[in-house]
């Protein structure tokens, strides 16, 4: 037990850690970003929605450690009307493209109501995407990526997720899509 005090010292230190009575000054952090979120949304002319309350008994985010849960989200345009129809019928691949991208400025919305601020997000972890489509559809992924693109163009690196792109025999309301998001954020 004599040497634990050196022992404790040595881990502290290989580990990065300052010893008890380092007196160090360490620099906070650096900002996740070199530009503002929410500045870039503005140079992409996107001007997020007011987040929508749910429609049923569930709630818009759910957070666990520093992973933020959102619920899946539909096209839902801001005069409140939604981009229906089954894509592969009703609706063409760039229309698709199109409503998933609208759904991910709706999800935008959820995070800017939950954190208050989107340079809060560290990364999009995950993306399930479901699309509304005929039964011998087969492009889910390019829709999906409407989604997809519009997070790597607002997170840079951070956008890039991990993503499922499925196709579903019909969705609630008719949409065209939807999609539910898994965030890691940070303080």
């Amino acid at each position: 037990m004599r040497y634990g005090w050196l022992l404790l010292l040595a881990l502290a230190t290989a580990c990065g850690r300052p010893a008890a009575d380092d007196k160090t000054e360490y620099s906070p952090e650096p900002p996740l970003y070199d530009y503002d979120v929410e500045q870039r949304l503005a140079e992409l002319g996107i001007e997020l929605p007011e987040a929508g309350a749910p429609v049923a008994n569930y709630v818009n985010a759910n957070r666990v450690g520093n992973l933020l849960f959102l619920a899946g989200k539909g096209p839902r345009r801001a005069d409140g009307s939604w981009v229906t129809g089954k894509v592969g019928h009703d609706l063409s691949v760039e229309e698709g493209y199109a409503a998933a991208r609208l759904t991910a400025i709706n999800q935008l919305a959820v995070l800017k109501a939950e954190l208050g601020d989107l340079n809060r997000v560290k990364r999009i972890v995950k993306v399930f995407g479901m699309v509304n489509a005929t039964e011998d559809f087969t492009d889910h992924p390019e829709v999906i990526n409407g989604f997809s693109d519009l997070m790597v163009e607002v997170f840079g690196e951070r956008g890039k997720h991990a993503r499922a792109a499925v196709g579903m025999a019909s969705l609630p309301r008719n949409i065209a899509c939807e999609i539910d998001v898994v965030v890691e954020i940070v303080d």
